[in-house]
């Protein structure tokens, strides 16, 4: 790494840190404040609040971070006139932003990976302590289908894993075969163990002599591989996030139920390309920058710059709960226009730099 890769750097880092902190404090603040008298009175349960929000708002700032930092530093490099001395030793552009672009290359890829942990649901979590339900997490009458069977809980409680009244019916040529019945059934080695359940096999030959329906109990069996509760808590409530293993679980186990994964894929693509929308906004920042200090503006800079970042923002934004809502595919509505964001800055970078 050269000396001014370097300096770059650490100019950069400390602009960035700087406003990452500012934009962390004053959202987590304004929200802990607003909603302060709806939080339960335990320290401990207030200051998870605040853990949780910092993250939920970190997926927020760090984008915005990143590039605000990169305006900053631009701005006291051109007023120092740092920029040009930067051109009088022989550093091309790309030598400049080319250091600012990886490191925030590598920041973003950090914040995605996280969405891959359980901190992932961090806003559904912050939500739960101000609504009194961090330790009570139900969900009630669910009906869902999986592979053949069709499966109904009366009760489901996620964090515990584990499910209250459940009816099992096993479909076989278009008909009932096969149905379980049990009180309690528990989540465990990424399958379902039913406790005391009765089960009652419907006979093939349904006439007078051999129609007879065959009824027996078993103390403990297993069914259901696969279906995690986490992700039936997720899929069940229309506006909870995923993390992203278990959105690629529940787009993979939706899936081969023939079930719309539009949401599940919408939220996957959210968490993992569009963030990187802040990376041509960085070489754009540069593009416009002025190499002179004397016939530089840095209000009108300064401005155009933060609200173009904060429209492109915002249209992304807009387009994940176009699709959150369903109204339009994942793949129009947030894929397409990322590669057309990206192939558009890159000529729109490309023609600034070479006129």
């Amino acid at each position: 790494m050269s000396i001014l890769t370097k300096y770059i750097l650490k100019k950069y880092l400390l602009n960035f840190i700087i406003v990452l902190v500012s934009l962390e404090l004053f959202f987590v603040g304004i929200d802990f404040l607003q909603n302060f008298k709806d939080l339960p009175n335990s320290a401990n349960l207030q200051l998870l609040y605040l853990l949780y929000n910092s993250f939920f708002t970190l997926t927020l700032a760090l984008p915005l971070s990143i590039v605000f930092g990169w305006i900053i530093t631009l701005v006291l490099f051109i007023k120092n006139n740092e920029l040009v001395a930067f051109n009088a030793v022989g550093s091309t552009s790309a030598k400049i932003y080319t250091p600012v672009v990886l490191i925030s290359f590598i920041l973003i890829s950090i914040l995605v990976l996280l969405q891959a942990t359980p901190l992932a649901y961090s806003y559904d979590q912050k939500k739960k302590i101000s609504d009194g339900e961090y330790f009570t997490s139900t969900k009630s009458d669910i009906f869902l289908k999986y592979n053949d069977n069709y499966i109904y809980f009366k009760k489901l409680l996620p964090l515990e894993k584990k499910a209250e009244d459940i009816h099992i019916y096993k479909i076989a040529n278009g008909d009932i075969s096969n149905v379980i019945i049990a009180k309690n059934a528990y989540f465990q080695k990424d399958r379902w163990y039913v406790v005391d359940a009765k089960i009652m096999n419907k006979p093939k030959n349904l006439d007078i002599p051999n129609a007879k329906l065959d009824v027996r109990y078993e103390k403990f069996l297993h069914t259901l591989d696969g279906f995690k509760p986490k992700i039936l808590d997720n899929v069940y409530e229309a506006k909870s996030n995923f993390s992203i293993y278990d959105a690629v679980s529940a787009l993979i186990l939706l899936s081969n139920q023939g079930i719309n994964t539009d949401k599940i894929r919408g939220a996957l693509y959210n968490q993992v390309f569009i963030p990187y929308f802040v990376l041509p906004i960085l070489m754009l920042v540069f593009a416009y920058a002025s190499l002179n200090s004397r016939f530089f503006n840095v209000g009108k800079f300064t401005s155009f710059t933060i609200f173009g970042t904060l429209v492109v923002w915002g249209v992304f934004f807009v387009l994940y709960k176009f699709t959150n809502g369903g109204v339009v595919i994942p793949e129009i509505s947030l894929l397409l226009p990322m590669v057309i964001w990206v192939v558009g800055a890159l000529f729109i970078y490309n023609r600034k730099m070479n006129s």
